[in-house]
């Protein structure tokens, strides 16, 4: 199950390798500077094992020796969801609790959102509904590898969006656990 975690135990000046492998004799792909939060972990190798990260177009991992999870750094209690998907391309910026924006080929629109609801019975389900002016939405996520498609980077969240309305659609892609603030 992705989470949120920030960089601990680096000292100032260094960084954190992420490797293009779960080995630490494997190419540097990229760094996390000794002060990173909200670095998103997608998959694990063991529990205190690696944890895979996306940086640039790829994915790569790190050791979880470095990592220390954030308070509220995953699901249900993360409220902020970067969802996007191709074919058509569509982007949902979901703020749980608040609004979320929904962008894709039939234009942009404002949702009220409810929390996160966790599955019932089930630990790697998750939904979001909201609706606005004769417009509903609900956001169906699922711990599941899935990729955007156009890069190497993997994410740990597939969804799936259902838009009902004058103009019904549904939408498929993957969603990213989001700290930017809005």
């Amino acid at each position: 199950m992705p989470a949120l975690f920030s960089v601990a135990g680096v000292a100032p000046g260094d960084v954190l390798n992420i490797r293009a492998e779960p080995d630490a004799a494997a190419e540097k792909i990229g760094e996390l500077a000794p002060d990173a939060v909200g670095v998103e972990v997608t998959a694990r190798t063991a529990p205190d094992g690696w944890g895979r990260v996306n940086t640039g177009e790829r994915a790569g991992w790190v050791s979880l020796g470095f990592l220390a999870p954030q308070d509220g750094g995953a699901l249900p209690e993360v409220s902020r969801l970067s969802c996007f998907g191709t074919e058509p391309f569509w982007s949902l910026d979901a703020d749980a609790g608040g609004l979320s924006n929904l962008s894709d080929p039939e234009g942009e629109a404002l949702f009220l959102t409810g929390p996160v609801q966790p599955g019932a019975g089930r630990s790697d389900v998750f939904g979001v509904t909201g609706g606005a002016a004769g417009r509903t939405l609900a956001l169906a996520i699922r711990a599941a590898e899935c990729s955007d498609g156009m890069s190497d980077r993997l994410y740990g969240l597939s969804a799936t969006v259902l838009v009902g309305g004058t103009m019904p659609r549904t939408l498929a892609g993957c969603c990213s656990l989001d700290t930017a603030e809005r």
